[in-house]
């Protein structure tokens, strides 16, 4: 499956982007998705996940009650909203698919080794 992921840019803290992952080449209903973000220096950090029906959401604490993970498999689309954001906010942000059998484990859900398939990042710069 290819990734494509869309709708990063500069903004000032407190806005709120959407992000966009966009599936190609098998049905995204396949897979738990998840979104991961990277700074300079620093390892891939686990932000959200969703299961393959869309009813399981699991998030990191630096992100719960202000960003939401969705999916649409019927357009094969998987978004990320981020409202209130701050400046510790600013990555690179990625989608990643995984063929994880089950999403009972955080551990697994919050592991960037556990995906198979990463889109190409986009750039989210939050402004102080």
């Amino acid at each position: 499956v290819q990734l494509q992921a869309s709708g990063g840019g500069l903004v000032q803290a407190g806005d709120s982007l959407r992000l966009s992952c966009v599936a190609s080449g098998r049905p995204l209903r396949e897979f738990v998705m998840g979104y991961f973000r990277q700074t300079p220096g620093k390892e891939r950090e686990f932000v959200a996940a969703i299961s393959r029906n869309g009813v399981g959401t699991y998030y990191a604490d630096s992100v719960k009650g202000r960003f939401t993970i969705s999916r649409d498999n019927a357009k094969n689309t998987a978004d990320l909203q981020m409202n209130s954001l701050k400046s510790e906010d600013t990555a690179v942000y990625y989608c990643a698919a995984s063929k994880m059998f089950t999403t009972s484990s955080y551990s697994r859900l919050s592991s960037a080794r556990e995906y198979e398939y990463r889109g190409q990042g986009t750039l989210v710069t939050v402004s102080s």
